[in-house]
């Protein structure tokens, strides 16, 4: 005797937010695994740089905030093939799915070019700072150098999303950790110049992230080539020229992302520059306390990357109610993990701050600046996580002028005012606060995104369903 579906307890809400939390840590994990390996070089480079020399570790530090500003800029741009492809998958449009990484491709090796060249003249403004003369040329070195490497980050990125968008991370993950032992190894060798080869310094942690980099690409399109998971959807079989109403589209949606990825990075890469003045020390300090901040912040990103793709993908099997279901448990999920690491950084900031450095002066300065980041955790998360899942509706505009309000309207001046102490302000701190008053000024702006986004995300979850209860009555 047949049971009638209709008869069948629904499942309880708990029972649906722990399958749903299940779900996207499955899609998560092997993401979050690639993201830490990909921050883990970045902490390697400084911990080995710190090790070679204060003035090595305040030249990486400098060179990496251009660095970073202009490849998380690349993962905005090229972050609209995300939502899209994933679109396609639920809609099961996988014939589709070819010409949009074909035409993200152009776009990728469009933007990679102009970052390169946008990326050696923000170096530029390291000639008009007061530093070391031997910091300001490493500095300089490591912009060059690593700046080959953005046409290859940008293409990377598309097949990261497109990868993402077919519920495929693990490749990621595998590839991701073969170019950290790759990173160290060479590292290792140029920096300090084992095994006869020549001693860099810290310029040798440029020459190994651009290896690194390419091997991420070129591993990627190996594995793709040769997993039966692509092949419905390989990209690659046929050449296509640009399609100029796609790639419009692809911009359309992308460039308000990575305005919003630079908003907020650059209010971080700015302080290592505005913080200069300072002195190695204080530069070393935020260099340590960014480095350790964007190793934590990769959990609440890869979450929201895995949103991104549950939300799209629900959007396009035509289900907004899952979409917003989804979404929300996303964020709630984030925000458990931001009270863990908040305490977790709290309790042990001074431990974490002297894991990067021996010297005292800039361990003690860097667990001050650990302590703020604590505070900013909740926000931090929230903010990145709800960001995602607006993209995955593909909205993109409006968390952009959340982001540019949060940081540059609030955020950067405040942090000035604090950090600076200018003398013409009619009010200002007795003396100024170096890089503690810039990340006293963070988390207000982080403050601000996370508020706003949260209430975008509850009205534009609540228009799509509403929309499609219109079309259906």
């Amino acid at each position: 005797m047949s049971v009638i579906p209709a008869l069948l307890p629904s499942p309880s809400r708990r029972q649906r937010v722990t399958t749903e939390t299940l779900a996207l840590w499955h899609l998560a994990w092997p993401i979050l695994i690639g993201q830490l390996a990909n921050i883990g070089m970045a902490v390697v480079d400084v911990a080995m740089a710190g090790h070679a020399s204060a003035d090595d570790l305040a030249g990486i530090s400098l060179g990496v905030s251009i660095w970073n500003m202009v490849i998380i800029t690349i993962m905005g741009l090229m972050m609209s093939v995300n939502p899209m492809v994933a679109h396609h998958v639920g809609a099961r449009e996988l014939d589709q799915v070819p010409h949009v990484v074909r035409q993200g491709l152009w776009k990728a090796l469009a933007v990679g070019l102009v970052a390169m060249l946008a990326a050696n003249l923000a170096g530029l403004v390291f000639e008009s700072m007061v530093l070391e003369p031997q910091v300001r040329d490493l500095a300089r070195s490591f912009v060059l150098v690593t700046s080959f490497a953005l046409p290859a980050f940008a293409c990377y990125r598309v097949l990261y999303g497109y990868s993402t968008s077919l519920n495929q991370t693990k490749p990621l993950m595998v590839i991701s950790l073969g170019a950290l032992a790759l990173n160290v190894l060479v590292n290792w060798l140029l920096v300090f110049g084992n095994w006869g080869f020549p001693r860099l310094g810290g310029l040798g942690c440029a020459w190994s992230t651009l290896l690194c980099v390419w091997f991420n690409l070129l591993a990627l399109l190996w594995w793709m080539r040769r997993a039966s998971a692509y092949r419905a959807t390989w990209p690659l079989g046929e050449y296509e020229a640009p399609h100029w109403p796609k790639l419009r589209s692809l911009f359309r949606l992308g460039l308000p992302i990575g305005v919003t990825y630079f908003a907020e990075t650059s209010a971080f890469g700015l302080i290592a520059l505005l913080v200069a003045k300072f002195g190695s020390h204080e530069i070393a300090a935020h260099q340590i306390a960014l480095n350790f901040t964007s190793l934590v912040f990769m959990v609440p990103l890869s979450l929201g990357i895995a949103l991104l793709t549950r939300v799209g993908q629900s959007l396009g099997a035509g289900d907004p109610a899952a979409a917003r279901f989804r979404a929300w448990v996303g964020v709630g999920v984030s925000v458990v993990f931001a009270v863990i690491s908040a305490t977790g950084m709290a309790l042990f900031n001074t431990s974490i701050a002297s894991a990067y450095t021996s010297d005292a002066d800039v361990a003690a300065l860097a667990a001050q600046l650990l302590f703020f980041a604590a505070i900013f955790q909740l926000s931090d998360a929230t903010q990145v996580v709800t960001s995602c899942a607006i993209r995955g509706y593909k909205v993109a505009r409006v968390p952009m002028v959340i982001h540019l309000t949060a940081f540059w309207v609030f955020s950067l001046p405040l942090g000035c005012v604090l950090g600076l102490a200018p003398d013409w302000l009619p009010w200002r701190p007795a003396q100024p606060m170096g890089a503690a008053g810039f990340w006293i000024a963070l988390i207000v702006g982080l403050t601000i995104a996370a508020l706003g986004l949260v209430v975008l995300l509850r009205q534009t979850a609540r228009a799509h369903l509403h929309s499609t209860r219109l079309l259906a009555s």
